[in-house]
Formats: structure tokens, C-alpha cells, sequence
């Protein structure tokens, strides 16, 4: 296990704090809750029907003794969800509409822990993005400030650790969006003891070449700096001139980061999404989330592809959320 994770793990350990996994009967969220639940660093929370989860389990060979399970048909205490999840939607919702949407296992965990009941939780082995963000964003709600949620990826080898942002959530950000990502992905790496510099990166570097694309980067720097003038950030960037020193020394001889950047913010969801997989599949990185940020309460989205060390690194990532809220 990489450093990041050991220190997470020392960061975590103690605090008794309490995960929702609403798919408690995929294979893979019931090995890596096993896992968590033997090491008794985090209490998996399991959402599904209590036999059937018990069943999958004994027929996997997993204890799961030490987890908890709860099942939304037969939850004692939904009339206090409901009352307060009708509270929460303030006229968008009526108590016929909150009991129905209660039965849905994303929308019953994100109100566990909107409840205080539950620490943080993580989704999306078997459920697409917006299964798992819009119950977030309609009940757990961004954090005063903030406009949008993001989603980052902690690429991971060997002692090396970077942030790449957005590569989940926002198609095509404005220059507003991407200085609020960079401050955001600059929090989310102090959290997990990374000094952030950033860069924004875009085609050019330094005005190398001009269009609307460009100056909304630039723009974002301006406004990123205005918010945070503490932050270490610049842009724009071509990667190899945030990456490289020697290529900064030719390309960006003046910038504050001088090719030592570990903290990319990309200029749409396109790039992000294209340039994390490039460092996964050719660089050897471990991609290690996506973590959402800017919300009120931890609640982390997996890729449907995920394996058993993605949703156990996830969760440990999702705890240690909860301890910077």
C-alpha cells in the first residue's frame, strides 16, 4: 500500500466513523466491506434487502459480522427520514413522493448520513453518475459558496501523488467554474497532505495562442488568485511547461510554479477525463477515485468498472473526507 493510503489509514483510525455503500449486494462492495470491516477502521453501512446481503456474503465467504445492514422496506425509523427529507425539498417534494424515493437505496443512504446517522458514502458500482450525485445535490446540497460540485482523481505511483481536476462531473466549465475547481482541488490535496501547485492547463502556454478557449483560462488564474491571492497557482499551460522544468525554463521562465506543478485542473471534462486515463493506462498511475468535492458531506462516486481495491480505496478516501468537513 502506497504511503498515501498507510497515512489515511493512521488519519482514520479511531474515529469510529461509519460508511453507506447503497449496492450492499455487489460482489465487490461486499469484499472490500469485509476488508474494512476486519481491519474495524470503518463500519460498513450496507443498504439492501438484510437476507439477501447476508445470503451473497455467506455464499462469497465474506464476514460481514462487524458491518451493518439496513433495508429501506423495512426501516424502522423512515418516518424521520421521510419528515425531514420533505423538509429539506421544501415544497418539491410531498410526503407520497419522499416515501417512494426513499425506497431507492442512493436516495435512503445520502439521507443516513444528510442525518448524521451515517459518515460519508460511496456508489456507483452498479448505478450511472446521476443515480449517485443527483441525491447528493438535492438533499446533502454544495457548501455555502460554492456553485458546483467537481470531481477529482488522485493519481497514485509509487511515492508520487497528483491531482488532475475536473475529470468527472462539469462538461465544458466557464472561467468561474475552473477557478472554483482549482481552489476546491487545492483543499482536497492539503487533505491528503499534498502542498497543492497549481496549474491551469489549457493548449498554449503563457498566451502562446489566442481564443476564447485560452482566456477562459487565463481568466480562471485571475479570478483563482483573487479569491486565494495565498494560492500557488498559474496558467495557462500546456502540460509538458506545468510538468517539466526544463520545459518550463524555456516555455514559462517567470511562472511561480517552474514545471513543479501537482495540481492540474483541465479546461473541460473532455481533457480530464482523456488525460487521467492516458496517465492510468500508459503511465502506470493508480487512478484512485472519482472524488467529488464542494459538497456539504462526503458522498463519492464509483466507475461501474471499478474492482474490489477501487471501492476499499475509495472508502478510506470518503472517511478521510469527513474528518476536513
Amino acid at each position: 500500500m502506497s504511503d498515501l493510503f498507510s497515512g489515511i489509514k493512521q488519519k482514520i483510525s479511531g474515529h469510529n466513523l461509519r460508511i453507506v455503500f447503497p449496492e450492499g449486494y455487489d460482489e465487490r462492495i461486499l469484499r472490500a466491506a469485509g476488508r474494512l470491516a476486519a481491519e474495524g477502521i470503518i463500519t460498513p453501512v450496507l443498504i439492501g434487502n438484510i437476507e439477501n446481503v447476508q445470503a451473497k456474503a455467506r455464499e462469497l465467504d465474506i464476514s460481514i459480522e462487524a458491518a451493518e445492514i439496513y433495508d429501506p422496506a423495512n426501516y424502522l425509523m423512515m418516518d424521520e427520514l421521510v419528515a425531514a427529507f420533505v423538509e429539506r425539498r421544501k415544497g418539491k417534494a410531498t410526503e407520497e413522493d419522499a416515501r417512494k424515493l426513499l425506497l431507492d437505496e442512493n436516495y435512503f443512504g445520502t439521507m443516513l448520513v444528510y442525518l448524521n446517522k451515517a459518515d460519508g458514502l460511496v456508489s456507483g458500482a452498479a448505478h450511472s453518475t446521476a443515480d449517485t450525485v443527483r441525491p447528493a445535490l438535492q438533499i446533502i446540497k454544495t457548501k455555502e459558496g460554492v456553485r458546483k460540485t467537481s470531481g477529482v482523481f488522485l493519481m497514485v505511483r509509487g511515492d508520487e501523488q497528483y491531482v488532475f481536476a475536473d475529470c468527472a462531473i462539469n462538461i465544458n466549465p466557464d472561467s468561474l467554474d475552473l477557478a472554483e475547481i482549482a481552489i476546491e482541488s487545492a483543499q482536497t490535496a492539503r487533505m491528503f497532505d499534498i502542498e497543492p501547485r497549481v496549474a491551469m492547463l489549457s493548449f498554449s502556454t503563457k498566451g502562446s495562442a489566442r481564443s476564447p478557449e485560452t482566456e477562459k483560462v487565463m481568466a480562471a488564474v485571475d479570478e483563482a488568485k483573487r479569491r486565494d491571492p495565498l494560492l500557488i497557482i498559474d496558467g495557462e499551460f500546456q502540460f509538458d511547461a506545468a510538468f517539466v522544468p526544463e520545459v518550463a525554463v524555456a516555455k514559462a521562465p517567470d511562472s511561480i510554479l517552474q514545471g513543479n506543478a501537482n495540481v492540474f485542473v483541465f479546461p473541460s471534462l473532455e481533457a480530464g477525463n482523456i488525460g487521467y486515463k492516458i496517465a492510468q493506462r500508459l503511465g502506470g498511475f493508480e487512478a484512485v477515485g472519482p472524488l467529488l468535492q464542494g459538497l456539504n458531506r462526503p458522498v463519492n462516486d464509483l466507475s461501474r468498472g471499478c474492482n474490489t481495491d477501487d471501492v476499499y480505496n475509495l472508502a478510506l478516501l470518503t472517511a478521510a473526507q469527513t474528518l476536513s468537513k
